[in-house]
């Protein structure tokens, strides 16, 4: 099964340059500030709570692209992306919308088929032995629907959601989840649109904080974070990453097959009736994978010029990283391949559009979904999900 993962916001790295932003909430009908408004930077742990005038500072931001949201009770939770340059401090000021008055008539939505919700879990959360350590706060909060004729799992949410990471200790809150999953015979396409935030959690004791830092070592290692900077960088092997290209033609033969079967169906003639031959070609794959044996060199993928980094490939990027096994969880056949490889974990890496994508210092693609991720990468989902900040000890930017 191929498996296909979209997310919104996505990954930061290391940059040298820290700045600082602040402004002002208010609300944006009366102009009036907004007391002790909460202010954050997605997909990080940076956070502030503004003081009685609806000031806030955040300190300490590295240089790149950001997403930086403000809330407050009863209002709609605002964003704005910011593209933090070196040694330029921002002045960023939010107006919030009040949320809409909720209805008089109260609505009773039926509880989430057991079945529904555990499939949810497992696209949402991931299968990893990370993700057997993860609980959804208030899964009340959660609708989800399965739609069998189209094959469509979604689910969203009537408030933030709110997931524990007991492995890695953090606390994720994501605000407006919009979760959709196509599911095939062959594929699982994920869309995921919510906003992330994190915080960390405290530890019981010193071994609980020790174990919750090799774990975020192990998720680190091999991510999909770990290879932009890495990308950034232009350290891809020495970080471990073996770059190859991949490239899918389709099987002509399989498509043929499917197409009499399309005739057969309008005709209403009955399947049993398929000549064997027909059989054999719709136990084929509908295309092909061909991965060329060549280690790509780095600058074949990577482009830099006056300060500026893209990633820059043709066809698909296939991505194996060798200093780490997959996750005991892991059960899908070689990604790549086709034949299963053990001890390395598979990716493909797709631009869309091509030809290329730009990286910003902190290695967050600049059109957040310029690039689509594949194999191992898409099996590593919430449960392995690192803040933005997040440096391994040994890390130059730690």
């Amino acid at each position: 099964m191929r498996a296909l993962l979209f997310v919104l916001t996505l990954l930061a790295g290391p940059a040298a340059a820290q700045v600082t932003i602040r402004g002002i909430v208010r609300d944006s009908l009366t102009g009036k500030p907004l007391p002790f408004a909460s202010v954050f930077l997605l997909n990080t742990t940076y956070g502030a709570t503004a003081d009685q005038q609806g000031a806030y500072v955040l300190p300490g931001i590295r240089r790149g692209r950001y997403d930086v949201s403000a809330s407050y009770l009863g209002y709609r939770l605002r964003q704005r992306p910011v593209l933090v340059a070196a040694e330029t401090n921002l002045t960023l000021n939010f107006g919030l919308l009040p949320a809409p008055a909720p209805l008089g008539e109260v609505v009773v939505r039926p509880a989430n088929r057991l079945a529904d919700y555990q499939l949810f879990l497992k696209l949402f959360l991931g299968t990893s032995s990370f993700a057997r350590l993860c609980q959804v706060r208030d899964p009340a909060d959660i609708s989800v629907v399965f739609d069998p004729g189209r094959r469509r799992l979604t689910a969203r949410a009537t408030r933030a959601v709110q997931v524990d990471n007991g492995a890695l200790g953090y606390r994720l809150t994501c605000y407006d989840l919009d979760f959709r999953a196509d599911i095939t015979d062959e594929t699982v396409t994920i869309l995921t649109v919510s906003r992330v935030a994190f915080q960390p959690l405290p530890p019981l004791n010193a071994g609980e904080q020790r174990r919750w830092e090799a774990n975020r070592q192990k998720a680190y290692r091999g991510s999909y974070l770990h290879f932009l900077r890495s990308a950034y960088a232009g350290r891809l092997a020495e970080e471990g990453f073996l770059l190859q290209r991949l490239s899918r033609r389709p099987n002509r033969r399989r498509a043929a097959a499917d197409s009499l079967v399309r005739r057969w169906q309008a005709a209403g003639r009955n399947h049993g009736s398929l000549p064997d031959s027909v059989w054999r070609l719709l136990t084929q794959p509908k295309e092909f994978t061909l991965v060329y044996e060549d280690r790509l060199p780095l600058d074949s993928v990577r482009t830099a010029a006056a300060g500026r980094v893209w990633l820059r490939f043709r066809d698909l990027l296939a991505v194996t990283y060798e200093n780490a096994r997959p996750d005991p969880g892991f059960h899908a056949p070689g990604a790549i391949t086709g034949h299963p490889l053990p001890g390395r974990q598979e990716s493909i890496l797709q631009l869309r559009p091509p030809p290329a994508a730009e990286l910003a210092p902190n290695a967050v693609p600049v059109a957040p979904l310029s690039l689509v991720t594949e194999g191992y990468w898409s099996f590593e989902k919430m449960a392995e999900l690192l803040p933005l900040d997040y440096f391994p000890p040994e890390s130059p930017g730690h």
